[in-house]
């Protein structure tokens, strides 16, 4: 697992196409991870993968995949064609879907002579607090229900998962210390959280054992993203990082 801070951090691409790529210019040799998720998938396409990989980025695509395991197979095998590095499943579809977005992910990047990516289960969205939960049916709290799913991810044989930082040592503890803890919900000090629940500092996320963290806004909001990275990595790089 890197410990280089910079190298931690993914940048959430959550924008058009014109725009993603010109975050991608103004970042690149700053970050090495950017993050393509629903938003820019579907508005651009597989092109805007290959694009940013073309550039030297790796690419985190966060579709969280779900549905039933022939689809989530398919899927999975299809994308990692492109050279993702991580690609996201919901974990809440349970061990077979789980683990047949590893099996599909490992067929389609040896088609394309690729090294299969890491397959993570996300959990439990930053976005829902537990109301949220209860609302849907979910009796339990999210401190419960991020384990329960942590269990799932890895009886499928999956890389890691993705979760809140405030549920970041549970899956820790659970998952062990090579898997992938991958964490949204992070915010700088002082910023401000937006339509997140379940957030934290850089540094917090990376002391409760989160691999990496998932940044959007702070940086690519900021008049300059850049610099914004770079006060990011001081704050991690910090006293009490």
């Amino acid at each position: 697992m890197s410990t280089s801070p910079r190298e931690r951090i993914i940048v959430a691409l959550d924008t058009d196409a014109a725009g993603a790529r010109e975050l991608a210019r103004a970042l690149a040799g700053s970050v090495r991870w950017l993050k393509v998720g629903m938003t820019l998938f579907y508005q651009a396409g597989p092109a805007i993968v290959t694009e940013l990989r073309e550039q030297g980025f790796d690419v985190f695509l966060d579709l969280k995949l779900h549905d039933i395991p022939h689809q989530v197979r398919g899927a999975a095998e299809s994308v990692s064609r492109l050279g993702v590095q991580m690609l996201t499943v919901h974990a809440s579809g349970g061990a077979p879907m789980v683990a047949a977005a590893v099996e599909g992910a490992a067929e389609g990047a040896a088609v394309a002579g690729l090294p299969s990516p890491a397959v993570i289960g996300v959990t439990v969205l930053t976005s829902m607090s537990d109301d949220v939960l209860h609302s849907v049916g979910i009796n339990r709290v999210a401190a419960e229900q991020v384990p329960l799913l942590g269990g799932v991810v890895r009886d499928a044989g999956a890389a890691g998962c993705v979760c809140s930082p405030q549920e970041a040592h549970l899956m820790r503890e659970l998952l062990g210390p090579d898997a992938l803890v991958v964490t949204p919900g992070v915010r700088p000090a002082g910023a401000d959280v937006g339509d997140q629940s379940r957030v934290a500092t850089p540094a917090a996320a990376i002391a409760s054992g989160a691999s990496h963290l998932v940044i959007g806004r702070p940086i690519t909001e900021a008049s300059d993203p850049r610099e914004a990275v770079e006060r990011i990595v001081s704050e991690m790089e910090g006293p009490n990082a």
